[in-house]
């Protein structure tokens, strides 16, 4: 069976969200996409307190001084569909009043009939925690248990009840209800984290940082399975950041999906061999507007397609 192959959805600031996220979604959908992606930047820290992703010295790129809320993103995205599943890759789940995303998500799903999948992580941004977060950026970990166990709650049947840290639920009837149950993904790099996964999540949402690296890390998860007893299978997504550039790049330091559409290819070939379900392809970075990112998202699916992925 082919890889299914999903597309990020424009929130940066050279994007009109209004009009080109409509426009991309509906341009995908006709395409071939099977899904559709958001992710989550609350804020850009000016001047910077941490680098990217937490690491010393790895400046935040430009693109993300400017991202559009997710779950206004998907709306707009699902009012313009019909088939294509709805993703965020990801929510970054502490920034978020637990109850309030659970109805969220669960309003989004049966508005637009069953297509939501809740990407959910944990972050790395002081600076996002300290203007949004429930909790200090310490206890983030039980803050995505407490979202996880709200989420099913939440979306169960009537009367629904909890009574967590942040949470208290008395006896309640909360709808709407999503349209099915809502599949629940982490990130999930950590073995703390991949336990979390295996024991209450429904799948995983790993990034493309190489296939020797992607395909270690799935046989370490089936074998945390395997050895954990879970019975259902875990779903997964693979997230990849694309680096589109007109020509060919032919340096030694080519990073996984750098280069040309024909480099992006052979590169989603290869991560296809892997075995994963989905492959999410974000290509949102380098184009100029919406016409040029509608164009290179054909490209990049009929090509890819054309070569077994």
């Amino acid at each position: 069976m082919a890889t299914r192959l999903g597309l990020s959805l424009p929130q940066m600031q050279q994007y009109d969200i209004g009009k080109d996220v409509p426009e991309v979604a509906r341009a995908a959908e006709q395409t071939g996409y099977d899904s559709l992606w958001v992710f989550e930047r609350a804020l850009f820290p000016e001047p910077a307190t941490q680098g990217l992703y937490g690491i010393e010295g790895l400046p935040w790129p430009d693109h993300y001084r400017n991202v559009a809320d997710p779950l206004v993103t998907l709306t707009l995205a699902a009012a313009a569909t019909e088939r294509v599943r709805l993703g965020s890759s990801v929510l970054v789940a502490p920034l978020h009043v637990p109850f309030q995303l659970a109805k969220s998500l669960a309003t989004l799903d049966a508005a637009s009939g069953g297509r939501v999948i809740a990407g959910l992580g944990t972050g790395w941004s002081h600076d996002e925690y300290a203007a949004s977060a429930v909790r200090p950026f310490e206890e983030r970990g039980q803050v995505l248990d407490e979202v996880i166990e709200v989420c099913r709650a939440v979306w169960g049947a009537d009367p629904v009840s909890y009574d967590g840290r942040i949470t208290k639920i008395a006896s309640a009837v909360v709808g709407p209800k999503p349209a099915r149950p809502i599949p629940i993904l982490l990130a999930a790099s950590t073995k703390k984290a991949q336990r979390r996964l295996v024991d209450h999540a429904d799948g995983w949402l790993p990034v493309g940082m190489g296939v020797e690296q992607i395909a270690a890390q799935w046989r370490q998860l089936q074998d945390l399975a395997a050895e954990r007893g879970r019975k259902e299978p875990i779903q997964t997504v693979l997230r990849v950041n694309a680096f589109h550039t007109a020509k060919a790049y032919d340096g030694a330091d080519r990073m996984p999906f750098q280069g040309d559409v024909a480099q992006i290819v052979e590169d989603l070939a290869a991560h296809a061999e892997i075995g994963l379900d989905e492959i999410l392809i974000d290509l949102t970075a380098t184009p100029r507007d919406a016409q040029e990112l509608k164009d290179l998202a054909a490209e990049v699916y009929e090509k890819a397609r054309a070569a077994g992925v």
